[in-house]
């Protein structure tokens, strides 16, 4: 891992730090956020770089005002980026912030604004080496503001510009994963840049974006679950709880939540039985982990595809890529971990449900829309008993269930369970699809696509995300975690196959 050593260079001197409004500044209104929005209100982080730029003279100081001008314009149609997080009432729509609260975490849209910051260091770019690789001098390109135990005074937006020794930038940017899920941030950031006008041409088009929906509509909870919650523990809903009810009374399962239970149980069940053991603690959890991306080549997917399509039944579609990788993923990850056979180990991935509401959500839709799916079998069944192919129909027929009862039964039974973070489980693999997000592709520098976005550490860093990649058409990047370097290493041999 390359990281500027020489004590100059690996400085990252910060000159500035402003606040950035819209620049119409919007009614005072309380946004009523989904129990999707809630799971995870922290900053999601990616850092974009941008070398070999035409203009290697561009001043930090020209950069900076056009982006702080775009971010003003942006925050017009994007303005709930410029709000607070709190506990309030959506009912009580005013503009103050005495509302009473309802005990839940909604979105006050109060303009108090995003937080941009101008830095600069003599490092230069090629000097971090491989960019697609996690390097912990990419934490000092993304502001980090001081924690404030009062949730309502953090930034939901923050940026900062960082101009580099070889003439090379850096715009880091962290966004609330209550404001926005993957596809929203790409549209916002895409919005963004487009009006940054960094190196535009006077002639150069205006790009028509879509216009954001920030009401999260159907994806509120229906309230037919209610349950006081306890403060402190981890309190999940008990296995009756994990089932809504169609018009019919028909239960409806929440089949990823009903997983994770089982795990947990699981967990808890050893962690009784062998007392004594160095058992994983949530302190641990806080740990550094060892991040390491991989590349697949088009030609290393289509040779893994065709060493399943030979036993694909005559008029069923073609294994998709994300299928192919998911089951190969999740059995090189698994194999390397080396669980004992009887243990039961789950398989959840994020899905899109915009299409999956009856009415689907409308285009432009800005909140988090991705719930998860999940499959789950013993190590025994895994590893012994399945094939590729099996596990790929599997991940189908998970992906498959997702539909609109699906959805509200999901948010429902996440209405019963506490804001707690759960301990780290080996036996629960994530994956998280961001290939239909080329946010490499965001051109803040006009006809400059990014070297590379690099997501730096996440707050679930074992999570496995698949990226395009943007040097190989048809390629992906695959970013995952893990606790040690004996585990990534197994997992290296058996993923790269």
């Amino acid at each position: 891992m390359a990281t500027p050593h020489d004590e100059n260079n690996g400085t990252v001197s910060i000159s500035r730090v402003v606040c950035v409004h819209p620049k119409i500044e919007q009614p005072h209104r309380v946004l009523s956020l989904s129990n999707l929005d809630r799971q995870c209100p922290r900053l999601m982080q990616l850092v974009f770089f941008y070398n070999n730029l035409m203009k290697n003279d561009l001043s930090l100081n020209s950069v900076f005002n056009s982006l702080k001008i775009g971010l003003e314009e942006t925050l017009i149609m994007w303005y709930p980026g410029a709000g607070r997080l709190m506990m309030m009432n959506p009912n009580n729509n005013n503009n103050n912030n005495n509302n009473q609260s309802d005990g839940k975490l909604n979105l006050w849209c109060n303009n108090e604004g995003a937080i941009l910051v101008e830095a600069e260091t003599k490092a230069r770019i090629s000097q971090l080496g491989d960019l697609s690789q996690y390097n912990e001098f990419f934490e000092n390109l993304v502001y980090k503001p001081d924690f404030d135990p009062n949730f309502s005074n953090m930034p939901l937006i923050v940026a900062q510009v960082t101009k580099f020794g070889c003439g090379g930038y850096s715009i880091g940017i962290g966004t609330s994963h209550s404001l926005f899920d993957g596809p929203a941030t790409y549209d916002f950031l895409y919005a963004w840049a487009s009006n940054s006008e960094i190196m535009k041409g006077i002639s150069a088009k205006p790009l028509e974006l879509p216009k954001p929906v920030h009401e999260r509509g159907i994806l509120l909870s229906s309230g037919n679950n209610k349950q006081q919650l306890s403060k402190g523990s981890l309190n999940l809903p008990s296995s009756s709880n994990f089932y809504a009810h169609d018009e019919h009374n028909q239960p409806i399962r929440a089949m990823a939540v009903q997983h994770l239970y089982q795990l947990i149980m699981q967990a808890t069940a050893a962690a009784t039985l062998v007392h004594s053991r160095s058992e994983p603690s949530e302190n641990n959890y806080q740990e550094k982990w060892v991040l390491k991306t991989y590349h697949l080549s088009a030609a290393m997917i289509d040779n893994l595809k065709r060493k399943y399509l030979s036993s694909i039944k005559t008029g069923s579609l073609p294994f998709s890529t994300f299928e192919v990788l998911t089951a190969h993923l999740w059995k090189a990850r698994i194999k390397a971990l080396r669980l004992s056979k009887e243990k039961v180990v789950c398989l959840q991935f994020a899905v899109d449900t915009r299409n999956k509401m009856v009415p689907p959500l409308p285009k432009g839709f800005s909140g988090n829309a991705y719930l998860l799916a999940s499959l789950m079998m013993s190590v025994s069944q895994l590893l012994d008993h399945s094939s590729h192919e099996f596990i790929i129909e599997k991940i189908r027929e998970a992906k498959n269930a997702v539909n609109h009862s699906y959805v509200k039964s999901y948010i429902d039974a996440l209405e019963l369970g506490s804001n707690n973070s759960l301990p780290p489980l080996k036996e629960l693999t994530l994956v998280s699809d961001w290939t239909r997000m080329p946010f490499h592709n965001i051109e803040f520098f006009h006809g400059r696509k990014a070297a590379y976005a690099s997501p730096l550490a996440t707050p679930v860093p074992q999570v496995a995300y698949f990226m395009q990649s943007p040097f190989d058409v048809g390629g992906v990047d695959l970013r995952i975690g893990f606790q040690d370097g004996i585990t990534l290493s197994a997992f290296t041999q058996c993923f790269l196959i």
